[in-house]
């Protein structure tokens, strides 16, 4: 009966060591270095790619325009965007 849950001669737990083992490296051993994470939030890649595309400007200015103007937005425009969305989801 004693040795039920652990109990008696029998101990899984292991006893703490005062001195644990180092390692130890050579004198002329390398360096090393530590393992840095890296990253890139500045979007050059993407920025490359909008520079390769052939952009209209004339529309570009036409957009800008309306923006500007508060013209741009109407509700045929929205409903088309809606609906583009919604078709895109539905797929």
């Amino acid at each position: 009966m004693s040795s039920i849950n652990n109990v008696g001669n029998v101990n899984p737990i292991q006893a703490i060591v005062s001195n644990p083992i180092q390692k130890s490296i050579p004198a002329n051993a390398p360096a090393q270095q530590r393992a840095v994470d890296r990253l890139d939030l500045s979007g050059v890649g993407y920025l490359q790619t909008l520079k390769n595309n052939d952009v209209r400007t004339d529309k570009v200015a036409t957009v800008k325009s309306q923006i500007e103007a508060g013209t741009y937005e109407d509700d045929k425009k929205m409903n088309v965007a809606i609906d583009g969305l919604l078709d895109d989801i539905l797929k």
